[in-house]
């Protein structure tokens, strides 16, 4: 048993197969989360213009790569 002093910290999801799940809410949703990581607009750009590069699969692959670490993406329903 472990004594904790408050509640494990849980990731926010969101849901690919849902109105969250548009590359619209994605690229905004890396952009603030880059801008709450104190990156550089520079960074930012980067990170956005590699997400609109390609398809929808790269989007969420991009995605998931910079910001995996704090944000989950529900795959379920869906097929990339």
């Amino acid at each position: 048993m472990a004594i904790l002093k408050t509640s494990p910290q849980t990731k926010p999801v969101i849901d690919l197969s849902g109105p969250k799940g548009n590359a619209f809410y994605l690229i905004g949703t890396a952009e603030k989360t880059g801008e709450q990581f104190g990156w550089s607009e520079l960074a930012i750009q980067g990170v956005r213009e590699d997400m609109m590069s390609s398809d929808y699969k790269h989007l969420v692959e991009t995605f998931d790569k910079h910001f995996g670490e704090v944000i989950d993406l529900n795959l379920a329903g869906i097929e990339l």
